[in-house]
């Protein structure tokens, strides 16, 4: 995404349009979700996927179409039948709903365009709100409103209503970098997306579970910072794609290192009592996620001394205590991705379940299969 509004940003700089293709919203089974970008450029060239297939295709034809006649902004929906999947070896059965906006001159996107690529290259968060579909005969599609994290706004939706409406949701995802939308009484919707630099993992401790972990992370799109209080365990050799590499004494890590909300702080240092002094300088961070390594025993009683040095309750209860989801992992790497599975699901809004479908949908099948050899 940070590739397609980079481009994006260059093109008009260069005086070329292009057209930005986004998915604003899905429903049901699709090769993409929300967020997804194409960049289509002049030249019929693009940037990014929207899924793939004759999807993407038609997507793409459109967008020449309006580059081609100088049209303006247009709302699409397209619902994934069994014709279609089966034409592109899909099996989806949901909708795709797309915006697509045309971009001619600077003006239309190249300055909100470097505010985002500031966001994501760890300026301030910002959260970007564009009406991405209106009723017939109503104005205002592509109006565009962007909050930044101190609460400055640039733009408007066009009615004040509207506006605080976007912004509350603004403020909820800008930090994080998550998705919303929403649609008004008179069908209006309004798609909003939060820009900060990329989710980071930090990594206190740099044993064979911790170098699993920051390996795994990394493969997922993580930045990565290893914390130890041991130069052999913390140092660009053993961590050659870490962003950052800390040698510092546990008690006091989290002074020495920048973080933000979209951050995933794991803790698992060599023994009890660093654990515990990692931990607390965990708790004095805005970190979204902490995660401390280790049997229930040994958590209890590290929140014991918390407690007694005056830790809230309410914010014990946001560790994540033993960490990760209970897949009957062992090895290091097995235990990396307990972990990293928790983590996604924090910040994907995931419940940890399985995916598996229930007997009724089996059922369902074979009865069609027995109507079919009956017909």
């Amino acid at each position: 995404m940070k590739e397609v509004i980079q481009e994006a940003v260059k093109l008009l700089e260069e005086g070329q349009p292009c057209v930005l293709a986004t998915v604003v919203r899905t429903k049901g089974s699709t090769p993409q979700k929300s967020g997804a970008m194409l960049l289509v450029r002049d030249d019929g060239s693009g940037l990014g996927t929207l899924g793939g297939g004759c999807v993407e295709g038609d997507i793409w034809f459109a967008a020449q179409e309006i580059l081609r006649n100088h049209g303006g902004p247009e709302f699409k929906d397209y619902f994934l039948n069994e014709d279609i999947a089966a034409r592109d070896g899909l099996v989806c059965g949901g909708t795709m709903y797309f915006y697509l906006e045309p971009f001619r001159e600077a003006a239309d996107f190249a300055e909100v365009g470097q505010e985002l690529l500031d966001a994501y290259n760890g300026g301030e968060p910002v959260a970007l709100a564009t009406v991405v579909n209106v009723p017939p005969g109503v104005q205002g599609l592509g109006a565009k409103l962007l909050l930044r994290s101190g609460g400055q706004v640039s733009g408007t939706l066009g009615d004040p209503e509207l506006d605080q409406r976007a912004m509350d949701l603004c403020r909820q995802v800008a930090d994080v970098g998550n998705i919303e939308s929403f649609i008004t009484d008179a069908g209006v919707e309004v798609f909003i997306e939060g820009f900060t630099t990329p989710p980071t993992l930090v990594m206190v401790g740099g044993g064979h579970v911790g170098k699993a972990t920051a390996d795994l992370a990394t493969t997922l799109g993580y930045r990565v910072v290893v914390v130890d209080d041991r130069p052999e365990f913390s140092n660009s050799e053993r961590f050659p794609y870490a962003d950052e590499t800390v040698v510092t004494p546990y008690d006091d890590w989290s002074s020495k290192v920048s973080l933000n909300v979209n951050t995933f702080i794991v803790v698992a240092t060599r023994g009890h009592r660093y654990d515990d002094m990692a931990l607390e300088s965990a708790l004095n961070t805005r970190a979204r996620y902490i995660g401390l390594m280790g049997s229930r025993r040994k958590s209890l009683m590290i929140y014991q001394r918390l407690l007694q040095q005056g830790v809230t309750l309410d914010r014990l209860r946001e560790v994540k205590s033993p960490i990760g989801l209970d897949i009957g992992a062992l090895t290091p790497e097995e235990i990396a991705v307990s972990v990293m599975s928790e983590i996604i699901m924090t910040r994907r809004g995931g419940n940890g379940g399985q995916l598996k479908m229930d007997d009724w949908f089996l059922e369902r099948s074979a009865e069609k299969v027995a109507r079919m050899v009956n017909a």
